[in-house]
């Protein structure tokens, strides 16, 4: 329900309080730190990251909000006194909590990245920023991705920011050498020989969760020894199967283009890529290239299967190119495509919203995880 609705104008005007979730959260859980991740992409593996180095030293910090457990559940909890007080709260926070949650200032804030998404909802690009933006300007600790164009075009309303980039030292609080070791002001932190996840967008999201790490004070050491035992956050880029030497991904949390862009580029290629569902606002064309560069094949399913197979032959995609009604479908024909080009990867990396044939992503990557493991049995037999 949009914050604006009219419906909620009319209880305003009568007096009537119009409260979100997290908002009602933050009235009981305020004396408690926040560390408040947003982004359009990325926040829930750094999210799930911090709690995990945090977890692994000690540190009493649940993960909550716009994954998994809501923040009210812990207000719950506490008031039933069914768990002690936690140090911190990670929350990931989208800009749907952000707009109406507007007294919520945590004591670490985070912004992972920025592209157009939910323009559906919030209608213009620098409506949707702005919104982004107010979570680290209410925050204490500002903590920004300077490998993002768009936000680093937010310098100079940050000068007093912690600032991350994975590839250059320039302006720059946390970076990585060329040896590949973290550094942090000059200081060599650890290397980065033991962090097993895919994508230089999550070395970005590891110098992110750092940094927060180390201004709660854990050190290096620690973080190090945090880090191998991270395995990802489930349906971003998941390893569900290697079949024959075929990797099989699941990316079905890749619900935009931008999101997509960042699954293929960090998968083996030629990779076969399976897209489809319900369509998002914002520009494919970007897709489209990465996709030409990367993909031999595309197979796509859902309701905007057609206009994404027009967008991909006006754009003169030269791979194989079939669309279907349904995931299970496109999965074997995939498959199919795979053999015949030799490609080293299939993915689920839908560029769209799930919402068209299935409750939520993890329905739908839980869905082909059942595939994949359906076709894996027939095979073994």
């Amino acid at each position: 329900i949009e914050w604006d609705h009219p419906t909620l104008n009319i209880l305003r005007d009568k007096g009537i309080l119009v409260e979100s979730e997290v908002s009602f959260a933050w009235k009981r859980l305020g004396h408690i730190p926040w560390i408040g991740i947003t982004g359009t992409n990325g926040k829930t593996t750094v999210t799930h990251l911090i709690h995990h180095i945090l977890k692994r030293n000690g540190i009493n910090a649940p993960m909550c909000g716009n994954m998994g457990c809501p923040v009210s559940s812990i207000a719950l909890d506490l008031k039933r006194n069914l768990k002690q007080a936690p140090d911190y709260l990670i929350v990931e926070l989208s800009s749907y909590q952000i707009e109406s949650s507007e007294e919520v200032r945590p004591i670490v804030g985070i912004w992972t990245s920025l592209s157009p998404d939910h323009l559906e909802r919030h209608k213009y690009f620098h409506v949707y920023k702005a919104i982004k933006e107010s979570l680290l300007n209410k925050s204490k600790i500002r903590i920004l991705n300077s490998n993002d164009k768009e936000i680093n075009n937010t310098r100079s309303s940050f000068k007093d920011a912690i600032w991350i980039n994975s590839q250059n030292s320039k302006g720059n609080d946390y970076w990585i050498n060329q040896s590949g070791i973290v550094i942090e002001s000059g200081e060599e932190l650890f290397d980065l020989s033991s962090f097993n996840m895919l994508g230089e967008h999550n070395l970005q999201n590891l110098l992110l969760a750092t940094a927060a790490a180390r201004h709660i004070g854990i050190s290096a050491d620690k973080i190090k020894r945090s880090i191998p035992s991270f395995q990802g956050v489930p349906h971003r880029l998941e390893k569900i199967a290697d079949l024959n030497g075929l990797k099989i991904i699941n990316d079905s949390k890749a619900t935009n283009y931008q999101a997509a862009i960042t699954g293929i580029r960090a998968i083996p290629e030629p990779s076969i890529i399976l897209a489809g569902g319900q369509l998002k606002k914002g520009d494919p064309s970007f897709w489209v290239n990465q996709v030409k560069k990367s993909a031999a094949g595309v197979v796509l399913f859902g309701a905007g299967a057609k206009i994404l197979e027009k967008k991909l032959k006006e754009g003169d995609f030269k791979g194989y190119l079939s669309t279907y009604e349904d995931l299970r479908q496109a999965t074997l024909a995939g498959l199919n495509i795979a053999k015949i080009t030799g490609a080293k990867c299939i993915a689920l990396s839908p560029a769209s919203a799930s919402f068209d044939q299935y409750k939520n992503f993890e329905e739908r990557g839980n869905h082909f995880r059942t595939i994949i493991k359906e076709i894996l049995n027939q095979t073994e037999e």
